[in-house]
């Protein structure tokens, strides 16, 4: 699912406040009804919540041509959540290299 779906963004979502868009995990709910849908983006900060909001309103197509490529007996609602652990973990690594290189010999 999660390689599809980020086929399909790719391909198919040509809303301009999208741009580069990665998914990073999908989590689905254990009855089928509801998928969280976890992406990143290679925008900058302030842009990234129109971002969000024009994935999740594209949802619905979304769902439709998923459907069309994978064999459920359900196919989940899809809600997109930003995703920051890349953007953490790249903070706590310049943090972490700032205090090696501070630490006196």
């Amino acid at each position: 699912m999660k390689r599809e779906l980020a086929e399909l963004i790719q391909h198919h979502v040509n809303d301009p406040r999208v741009g580069m868009v990665s998914v990073t995990d999908v989590k689905v709910s254990r009855d089928l009804a509801h998928a969280k849908v976890f992406v990143t983006f290679m925008l900058p900060e302030d842009k990234i919540p129109a971002a969000i909001e024009a994935l999740n309103h594209a949802a619905g197509y979304l769902r439709y041509q998923l459907a069309q490529r994978i064999e459920l007996r359900v196919m989940p609602a899809l809600r997109f959540y930003y995703d920051d652990s890349s953007v953490r973990g790249s903070r706590i690594a310049t943090l972490i290299d700032e205090a090696l290189r501070d630490k006196p010999s």
